[in-house]
């Protein structure tokens, strides 16, 4: 097949202290994963298991709204495949760990102000 051909699209993977973004040439109707394969972003991130990792296309998961799966989604010119890290913490657990620690907070702080409003009455008498 001519270079005339060719699609060029990119598969992007970050970690927080590196990131890598490789240019490819495919064949038109190449999948995310084929594209993902043929870039060997695994050789500068081992630990990445493409098998499993999840994927999707500026921001938009494949397989989720109305988007094929990786392995069926056919790309098109200028798109760029993104490969998302697992998650460090359930969003649900993390949320409530953050409102738990801002309802300890507010109670601390209204113990206080109960606290001195005994204070001052006290010492008005």
């Amino acid at each position: 097949m001519a270079d005339f051909d060719l699609i060029r699209v990119e598969v992007a993977y970050a970690l927080p202290h590196k990131q890598k973004i490789i240019a490819l040439l495919v064949e038109p109707g190449t999948t995310a994963l084929a594209a993902v394969r043929r870039s060997k972003i695994t050789d500068h991130f081992p630990e990445l298991d493409i098998s499993v990792a999840k994927m999707g296309i500026f921001g938009q998961s494949l397989g989720t709204k109305g988007l094929d799966s990786a392995d069926k989604h056919i790309l098109h010119a200028g798109d760029r495949v993104e490969i998302y890290r697992p998650l460090a913490a359930d969003p649900k657990d993390a949320r409530r760990k953050r409102a738990e620690k801002t309802d300890s907070a507010k109670s601390d702080a209204t113990n206080t102000d109960a606290t001195n409003i005994q204070a001052d009455s006290t010492a008005a008498k």
